[in-house]
């Protein structure tokens, strides 16, 4: 028998150590290759680590919450491949063989098929146990807050790798779950000051409520999110320029393309790579806001790679990156912009999709919001923040005199490092997109 050690892979050029956060498998578990085996986390993305072998774990080297560095051994796998046997080496005179008497390579060949025939029957035995569904502890924690009990969640559709319940999956149960006579009934039984978890109650790491107040502990991804918002305060001098524009031709040519736009390339065609098509035009004409600091020298990257902020269900935020997306058309980016949002939303990234990125932009309107003032995602030098699309009564200037109509205007909100973008530049670069938007028409994208 074969021992494969399979050790942590490469995550990133910038990553070099992850956490693990749970063991899909376990040792005596057999796996098949791109079996997932263990979650892990790094500071940029969580993810499943799959195998790439096959056979029976012998072995794990490190236990949930250790952190593992890149290379480092994190499991013994014993594979049906012989690596090297061993013939015995012989000192007297050779015996004739019998004829009734195996030959040294059968016995060999006959010992092997006898371990595999063992670890066929633990295999077997452990198949014909209850089959015991895999929940990622986000399900998990989801499915205790709505009050679902164990034999319900079994019952749940999955459509992830292997029928695994994704965060989708449950969500959209939930949206359309009848109030059953369950455990959420049931805690609606119970005392006021029953602390089960609950929509209306959510779950506390302990029972410590003092009056009205709640005290909950911080998810790692909302500890991670703090402290590079800190770090990128402390590292950079932020300052501000806002500026409003009138995206009235933009928003009819959307109007009258998207049905069009969908039909032809089955996206959906929304502001977001509109709005990134005018930041790629403005970062070609103000190069430095497309750069980074380090060592007080200035880099201005070659490459343009715009980080959209993408709002999660949970509540936390990734910026998943467009590589190179000055290379892509409107059809390009339409379609990055939705892949990589969706799959950001159903936690399926990798961590090279939200690395390098030279300049990041973030839609609040989604939320309402009419404008904001956005922290720099280091070591990038700008982020540009746009507010909600609103009817407003504008003046409208013409060659016969100025007169009142209903106008579409979002404001832009410019955060940059103000250590080496100064105020005019800054300005300028944010008033430059907003022409971009303001002069579109058909043409422009392509």
């Amino acid at each position: 028998m074969g021992q494969y050690h399979f050790k942590l892979p490469k995550m990133g050029e910038s990553v070099t150590e992850a956490t693990v956060t749970k063991w899909l498998k376990q040792v005596g578990d057999r796996v098949i290759l791109d079996d997932p085996i263990v979650e892990i986390a790094t500071d940029k993305v969580d993810t499943d680590v799959t195998s790439e072998v096959e056979g029976l774990i012998i072995e794990q080297r490190f236990k949930e919450n250790d952190v593992v560095q890149v290379g480092e051994t994190l499991l013994v796998i014993e594979t049906k491949e012989v690596d090297s046997i061993s013939l015995p080496v012989q000192t007297e005179k050779p015996i004739e063989p019998e004829k009734n008497k195996k030959s040294e390579t059968e016995v060999v060949a006959s010992t092997l098929e006898e371990e595999m025939d063992s670890i066929d029957n633990l295999i077997t035995s452990r198949v014909d146990e209850p089959a015991k569904r895999f929940y990622s502890p986000l399900i998990k924690s989801i499915s205790k807050k709505e009050g679902i009990l164990q034999e319900e969640l079994d019952r749940i559709p999955g459509t992830g790798k292997n029928q695994r319940l994704t965060k989708s999956d449950l969500l959209d149960y939930i949206k359309n779950r009848p109030f059953k006579d369950s455990s959420k009934a049931k805690i609606h039984e119970k005392k006021s000051n029953d602390l089960t978890p609950s929509i209306e109650n959510p779950i506390v790491t302990e029972p410590l409520l003092k009056g009205q107040n709640q005290i909950l502990e911080m998810t790692r991804m909302e500890k991670l999110v703090s402290e590079h918002m800190k770090s990128s305060l402390e590292t950079s001098a932020h300052v501000q320029s806002f500026i409003e524009a009138d995206v009235t031709d933009l928003w009819d040519w959307r109007e009258k393309e998207k049905e069009t736009f969908l039909k032809r390339e089955n996206e959906k065609l929304t502001f977001t790579p509109l709005f990134v098509t005018a930041i790629i035009k403005a970062l070609r004409d103000f190069p430095m806001l497309n750069s980074s600091l380090e060592n007080e020298k200035i880099i201005i990257k070659k490459e343009i790679n715009i980080g959209m902020a993408t709002a999660l269900p949970d509540g936390n935020l990734i910026v998943p990156v467009i590589k190179n997306a000055d290379h892509l058309n409107l059809v390009g980016l339409t379609k990055a912009v939705n892949d990589l949002a969706n799959r950001a939303r159903k936690n399926q990234l990798i961590p090279e999709e939200v690395q390098e990125g030279t300049y990041t932009f973030t839609n609040i309107g989604n939320f309402g919001s009419i404008m904001g003032t956005p922290i720099i995602n280091q070591p990038q030098v700008g982020i540009l923040a746009i507010g909600i699309i609103r009817k407003m009564p504008s003046v409208i200037e013409t060659p016969n005199g100025d007169f009142i109509g209903v106008r579409r205007k979002v404001i832009l909100s410019h955060s940059y490092d103000h250590r080496i973008i100064n105020g005019a530049t800054g300005g300028l670069f944010v008033k430059r997109v907003a022409e971009y938007l303001e002069n579109w028409n058909e043409n422009s994208p392509f």
